[in-house]
């Protein structure tokens, strides 16, 4: 898996900007795959940050219903970034 592909997008919720700005904590979303080591070094690499911290959450995808057919939404993983002080994700921040 290459660095690039690890990161989906920024996660732009009320919460996740409250721990940006008090934890210097960042919110992403990535591939079900990726491990923690790999999430860390993509931020690293991508953004030219430290990253002190990283914490994952799979949430597992709900079963939708259309008709008489039953499927499965996809899972997602979010990670959570603690960077070291001073440190700063100008793309999350604007947005």
């Amino acid at each position: 898996m290459q660095l690039t592909d690890v990161i989906k997008g920024a996660v732009v919720t009320e919460k996740a900007l409250k721990t940006q700005g008090e934890f210097n904590r960042y919110s992403f979303l990535v591939d079900v795959k990726a491990h923690k080591g790999t999430i860390r070094a993509a931020v690293e690499q991508l953004f030219d940050v430290t990253v002190l911290d990283v914490h994952t959450v799979i949430r597992r995808g709900k079963y939708k219903k259309v008709g008489r057919s039953v499927g499965l939404a996809s899972s997602t993983k979010r990670a959570f970034v603690t960077l070291k002080d001073g440190d700063k994700i100008e793309l999350v921040e604007g947005a």
